[in-house]
C-alpha cells in the first residue's frame, strides 16, 4: 500500500507541476478574454439572471424556462452544487490551510476567479452540442463537443473513461471517507455501518436516475449551503478582531513563507501554489469536465443562460464559501497546532503533526461561539450530509461518462449499483491513497478538458456575443 501511495504522489507531483499551473490559469486567462472578462463585466448581469431571478413572480422573470431539457435550470444547479459545495469546499480548504498555507487560500481565488470563465464556457459548449440517448434523455458534457466540437473521438473516449472511473475517486470514496471520519470523530459512529447506511440511502436516490437525483438536492442543498454560510459568517462576525490579521496572512503567505512553521520558503511557496489550485479545483470543479454533464439536461433555449448558472455556482463555491470556512478557521484555530509546512510532497497526511482536513475545521466551529458541542456537532452533520450529497452527484456523472463509452444506456443500472459497494469501501478505508488518487483523476480529466474548451474559444465567444447583442432576457420595446 505505502509503494503504491508513493507512487501515485510521484504522478501527481507531475500532473500538477508547472505545466498544469499553466495550462489551468492560462487557459481560464483566454477564455476570460474570449468572453469579455464576463467575471467582471458581466457580474451583475449573471446575478441578476440566476439567483435574483428565482425570487421573481414568474410573470416578471427574465430568464424564463423554455427549450428542451429533462430537469429545470435550479435543479441542474443544485445537481452541480451537490458535487462541488461540499468535502472540496470544507475539507478542502482546510487542507489548503494546513498544508500550503494561509496563501493557498489566495490561489483558490485565483483558480476560482479564472474558473468562472472555464465553467461558464465548458456548459455553455455541453449544452449547444448535447443530443439525446435512445430513451430521449439528454447526453453531454465534456465528450460531446470533444467529439462533435472537435471532432476528437479518441479524446472524447479519454475524458469518459476516467471520469467514470473518477466518480468512484473523487466523487465517492473521498467524499464517503470525511464524512464518515466527521461523524465518527464527533458521535462515535461506526465507521462500517455509517457506511452500510449512506450506501443504502444513496441508493434509494441514484437508482431512479436523473430525475429522482434532482428532486432531492433541489431541496437538501440549499438548506445546507444556507445553514453553512450563516454559521461561518456568525464565527467570522464574533471574531471581528481577528479578520485583519487573517487576510494578512492569505496576502502575504502567497507569495512568502510567512504562517508557514517550517520548511523551505520556496518549496513551501510552491506548494501553496500547489494546494490552493488542486484544492481549487477540486472544490469549484471549474474546468473538470463534470459539471457540463448535469448543466446540459436543464431546460433551456439558450446556452448562454446555463453557463451564467454555472458562473454563479463557481462564485458561491469558492469566493463566498470557500473563503467564509478558510476565514472561520484561521480566527479560531491558532496556526501552530494546524499541520506545519514540512508537510512536503510525498509525504503521508497521516503522519504530519498538526490538524488538517474534518478535524481542523470541525474543531474551528467548535473554538466558536457556537460552544464545543454544538460546533462539532454542526460541522460534522454539514460534512456528513455534504459529503454524502456529493456521492449522489457524482454517480450521475460517472453513469453518463459510462453511458458515453457504452453508447447505451443498457448497462447503467450496473454502474449505478456498483456505486454502492465503493461508498461502504471508502468509508471504511484509509485516506491517504483515496486522497492521492482524486488528486490525479483531477488532472487527467482536466487538462484534456480545459485544452478542448480553449480550442473551442471561438464557438464560445460566438455564442457569448449572440446572448448579449441580442439580448433575450429583456423586454420588448413596444413601439
Amino acid at each position: 500500500m505505502d509503494a503504491a501511495i508513493a507512487i501515485v504522489r510521484q504522478v501527481n507531483e507531475i500532473v500538477w507541476g508547472p505545466a498544469a499551473w499553466a495550462i489551468l490559469l492560462g487557459g481560464g486567462f483566454w477564455l476570460s478574454i474570449k468572453t469579455n472578462f464576463l467575471q467582471i463585466t458581466k457580474f451583475t448581469v449573471w446575478i441578476d439572471l440566476t439567483i435574483v431571478d428565482m425570487f421573481r413572480k414568474p410573470e416578471n422573470k427574465k430568464a424564463a424556462i423554455h427549450g428542451e431539457g429533462d430537469i429545470t435550470p435550479w435543479q441542474a444547479v443544485n445537481t452541480a452544487f451537490c458535487a462541488t459545495m461540499g468535502v472540496g469546499t470544507l475539507v478542502g480548504t482546510a487542507n489548503a490551510i494546513a498544508f500550503g498555507g494561509p496563501g493557498a487560500v489566495f490561489w483558490m481565488w485565483v483558480v476560482g476567479f479564472f474558473g468562472i470563465a472555464t465553467k461558464f464556457s465548458e456548459v455553455t459548449l455541453a449544452v449547444h452540442f448535447r443530443q439525446k440517448n435512445e430513451k430521449g434523455e439528454m447526453l453531454s458534457g465534456p465528450f460531446a463537443y470533444m467529439e462533435k466540437g472537435l471532432g476528437k473521438k479518441w479524446l472524447a473516449v479519454w475524458f469518459a473513461f476516467f471520469g467514470a472511473i473518477a466518480a468512484f475517486g473523487i466523487g465517492n470514496m473521498v467524499q464517503s471517507n470525511s464524512a464518515a471520519f466527521a461523524l465518527n470523530h464527533v458521535f462515535g459512529f461506526n465507521r462500517l455501518y455509517i457506511g452500510i447506511v449512506a450506501a443504502i440511502l444513496i441508493g434509494l436516490v441514484i437508482i431512479g436516475g436523473l430525475k429522482s437525483i434532482a428532486k432531492v438536492v433541489e431541496r437538501i442543498i440549499p438548506f445546507l449551503a444556507i445553514m453553512a454560510i450563516i454559521s461561518s459568517f456568525l464565527i467570522i462576525i464574533t471574531n471581528l478582531g481577528a479578520l485583519p490579521e487573517s487576510l494578512r496572512l492569505i496576502f502575504v503567505g502567497a507569495f512568502t513563507s510567512e504562517g508557514l512553521v517550517g520548511g523551505v520558503a520556496g518549496v513551501s511557496i510552491m506548494y501553496a501554489i500547489r494546494l490552493g489550485l488542486a484544492r481549487g479545483i477540486f472544490s469549484n470543479e471549474a474546468g473538470l469536465g463534470s459539471a457540463p454533464i448535469a448543466y446540459s439536461a436543464a431546460k433551456t433555449d439558450h446556452p448562454v443562460k446555463q453557463g451564467l448558472w454555472a458562473s454563479f455556482e463557481v462564485f458561491m463555491d469558492t469566493h463566498v464559501m470557500c473563503t467564509l470556512v478558510a476565514l472561520a478557521i484561521l480566527a479560531t484555530v491558532p496556526l501552530d497546532v494546524i499541520a506545519p509546512s514540512f508537510f512536503l510532497p510525498g509525504m503521508d497526511p497521516a503522519l504530519a503533526p498538526g490538524m488538517s482536513g474534518a478535524s481542523l475545521v470541525i474543531t474551528a466551529y467548535a473554538n466558536s461561539f457556537l460552544g464545543p458541542q454544538l460546533g462539532s456537532w454542526l460541522m460534522a452533520f454539514l460534512i456528513g450530509t455534504f459529503g454524502f450529497t456529493t456521492v449522489i452527484g457524482w454517480a450521475f456523472y460517472g453513469e453518463k461518462c459510462f453511458e458515453y463509452l457504452c453508447g447505451s444506456t443498457k448497462y447503467v443500472m450496473f454502474y449505478r449499483l456498483l456505486m454502492l459497494p465503493v461508498c461502504v469501501f471508502g468509508a471504511y478505508g484509509g485516506v491517504a491513497l483515496i486522497w492521492a488518487l482524486a488528486d490525479g483523476f483531477n488532472a487527467f480529466m482536466a487538462l484534456p478538458n480545459i485544452v478542448a474548451i480553449v480550442l473551442l474559444g471561438g464557438t464560445v465567444s460566438k455564442l457569448f456575443n449572440d446572448f448579449f447583442e441580442n439580448k433575450p432576457y429583456e423586454p420588448a420595446v413596444k413601439e
